[in-house]
């Protein structure tokens, strides 16, 4: 008898079993419906004995109802999903549903309507919006949204249309095929330090075999043009590639520079997507024909036909790590899908995680350098300002040399950049009054003001409220005070300082969305904008000729709180900002503002001495046993009681494994000890790199019983600490 099991996308059900009806070929990576009770269940047939579980005897089996009209998932896909699962100790079905991430795409092939203008003469007279809609929609299709958008009209007016007979419906296919990148489009001239890196990478590509690379190069190197190349060659041998970005606000950017390339748009995968999009995306990507996919970490996970090339830009960026749910990292498991797979692999970074320089010192990553920047353009010059000395004044935050400069370049018509990792106005607002401090109710934090769209928001919970006129506390008026600064307000202060700059506001509250992003672009690029005023948002990406002046509102700002990785992150946000500017034909100046020039990240980044710092890290990594030289996970026991949690918390402590190459830490309560309405206790452990770090926390946490009400997570290779 034909029995599979299969891989269901619940957790909690684990894997079943099932017989196969005669005439239904469901091999090992097939995707099918299996009946559940009186519901029907999406799985993935999975290799025979590599799913846990007892079998079922064959009389109780049911048949599977049917295949799903899409490719089997591929053997290194398969193996993927078990590598990540195993790494991350999550569930192989938590890891599946980020490969069949849209239900729509396993449908099979289906039709939308889309809209364009009829023709002809349109006959009376029209109303403005109307003559607006026609002027705008020559030559544009799409859904009736899409084309309110291009036509500046509401809705309702183009349904007018249709009804007159003014604009048309069309059929059109859903899985419609993307416009074909060309190799050969607009080769670049390149430097002969990005010829080499580039001719290293291309014969990685023709070789097809797993080769994992750092490509380091400083800021304004163009590593993007170099390791367009080896995309190139991909393109030529027929095989697809993926392009991982850490931030979608940093799409349009590359959309931009990719098209002018290869003449074509890539294919996009990121969280904006609408649901026809993705389905569009996921069926393409499956079946071959999604030439180069540029996307966010989900991406990683897709599958595709014939995979070629990997290449994850910014590798050093926090925001390839997961924080919820499978918590992955995407640098990494970016590395083992090309080892499955059998390609090459590129991290691309100006500063480079401390991991990925160890490997590369290792010899298992081959490092390419990329020395200088393209064109003769020179590093900006970096200099300190001690706010110990050079006070702002009162209610302000800008030291006056920094204002000087500011004032410098609005004269010379050239652009500014103020870095501050902050969002909002003011990190903290109480009251003078009575003393009150708003905090979120649902965590352990305080509520951000954001004058932009007058409110306080939870940054991690999401929760906003408007700011009373009075305290909730006592009720005096007029007594609310903010504390500290948040972007908003040091563009509120250059504003007071220069009345006539005209200021942009960079964060990913004003830059949302990849359509945001594109207009900020277009702006700078235009020089419509003087000084721009950004969190880490804006620390990576940009290329902006006539930025020759960056500000770092507060530099010390990043090595507060208990993150262990803080000193390498200063670094490396510090070192990317300072890196946007000088980036064109005129000299780029960096002034970073702090209370600790004697700090070690500081003096570093002062002396532009990159290799030292990494250095002084390494060897406080190696004697603290931090990565790269040891491991960090953590346990994160949560529960709506406050009681119900720390009593699990003590229970799990008391079960702990007693090894050597083990250090336990905790429990204790998280710095967030409060995180969206549930109460949160964390055990930290440190394990030597010879340690069974993953066996060691399964059985552990298995020993341990918990009420219903409590979630335990972990965390594997950690880069929050909160």
């Amino acid at each position: 008898m034909n029995r599979v099991r299969i891989l269901v996308l619940n957790a909690a059900l684990g894997p079943l079993d099932y017989t196969v009806p005669e005439g239904v070929d469901a091999v090992p990576g097939s995707v099918v419906i299996a009946p559940l009770g009186p519901r029907r269940v999406t799985g993935i047939v999975w290799d025979e004995g590599r799913l846990p579980g007892t079998e079922v005897p064959a009389e109780k089996l049911r048949p599977l109802l049917g295949l799903l009209p899409v490719p089997p998932l591929a053997e290194p896909l398969r193996r993927l999903v078990e590598w990540t699962a195993d790494y991350y100790c999550a569930a192989m079905a938590s890891v599946a549903r980020m490969v069949l991430s849209s239900g729509g795409a396993l449908g099979g092939p289906t039709t939308t309507t889309e809209y364009r203008l009829a023709g002809g003469e349109p006959a009376g007279r029209l109303t403005a919006q109307r003559r607006q809609a026609l002027d705008r929609l020559a030559g544009e299709q799409g859904t009736i949204r899409e084309l309110a958008s291009a036509a500046e009209v509401s809705e309702g007016v183009l349904r007018g249309m249709v009804g007159a007979g003014l604009i048309e419906p069309v059929e059109v296919a859903i899985d419609r095929p993307y416009p074909l990148a060309d190799p050969d489009h607009d080769v670049p001239s390149l430097s002969p330090d990005q010829s080499e890196v580039a001719g290293r990478l291309v014969e990685a590509v023709r070789a097809q075999a797993f080769a994992p690379f750092l490509l380091d190069g400083v800021t304004g190197s163009g590593k993007t043009e170099t390791y367009f190349e080896p995309v190139a060659e991909a393109l030529r041998m027929g095989r697809q590639v993926l392009v991982l970005l850490p931030e979608i606000a940093l799409t349009e950017n590359f959309l931009a520079r990719f098209e002018d390339r290869f003449g074509a748009a890539p294919v996009l995968w990121h969280s904006s997507l609408k649901s026809t999009e993705r389905r569009r995306a996921w069926r393409a990507i499956a079946q071959g024909s999604a030439q180069v996919v540029v996307g966010a970490r989900s991406a990683l996970f897709l599958p595709y036909a014939d995979l070629g090339l990997i290449v994850v830009d910014e590798a050093h960026e926090i925001s390839f790590k997961q924080d919820d749910g499978v918590r992955y990292n995407a640098r990494d498991v970016s590395v083992m899908r090309a080892r499955f797979e059998g390609l090459p692999v590129v991290l691309a970074s100006a500063t480079p995680a401390l991991e990925s320089l160890h490997m590369a010192e290792i010899g298992v990553y081959e490092r390419l350098e990329l020395p200088s920047r393209f064109g003769g353009a020179q590093l900006p010059d970096i200099h300190i300002l001690d706010l110990t000395r050079e006070k702002p004044p009162r209610g302000r935050w800008l030291a006056q040399p920094l204002v000087d400069r500011l004032a410098q370049r609005l004269e010379r018509g050239e652009q500014s950049l103020l870095f501050l990792n902050r969002r909002g106005y003011a990190p903290l607002t109480l009251c003078r009054n009575c003393g009150h401090r708003f905090k979120c109710p649902h965590c352990s934090a305080w509520l951000v003001e954001h004058r932009l769209s007058a409110r306080l928001a939870c940054h991690h919970c999401g929760l906003e409220t408007q700011l009373p006129e009075a305290c909730p506390e006592c009720g005096e008026g007029d007594c609310l005070v903010a504390c500290g600064p948040g972007v908003e307000r040091i563009a509120d202060e250059v504003a007071e300082l220069f009345p006539e700059a005209r200021v942009a506001v960079a964060t990913s509250d004003t830059l949302g969305s990849p359509e945001r992003a594109a207009q900020f672009i277009a702006e700078a690029e235009a020089k419509a904008i003087d000084v721009i005023v950004g969190t880490q948002l804006v620390t990576k990406g940009f290329h902006f000729p006539d930025l020759t002046l960056v500000g770092v509102v507060d530099a010390d700002l990043g090595l507060e709180g208990g993150d262990l990785r803080a000193a390498e992150r200063t670094y490396q946000q510090v070192a990317q900002v300072a890196g946007r500017a000088g980036r064109g034909s005129k000299p780029g100046e960096v002034l970073i503002q702090t209370r600790h020039k004697d700090a070690p990240v500081i003096a570093a980044l002062a002396d532009g001495d990159r290799d030292a710092f990494y250095a002084a890290e390494t060897e406080a990594r190696r004697d603290a046993g931090a990565p790269p030289f040891g491991r960090w996970a953590a346990i994160i026991l949560s529960s709506e009681d406050e009681k119900e949690a720390r009593e699990a918390a003590i229970r799990l402590g008391d079960v702990r494994p007693h090894q050597g190459d083990l250090m336990i830490l905790g429990p204790a309560p998280a710095p967030l000890a409060l995180l969206r309405g549930r109460y949160r206790y964390r055990f930290l452990v440190n394990a030597w790199r010879s340690a069974n770090l993953q066996a060691a926390l399964r059985d552990w946490i298995g020993r341990a019983e918990f009420a219903p009400g409590v979630r335990v997570g972990i965390d594997i290779d950690p880069y929050s600490f909160v």
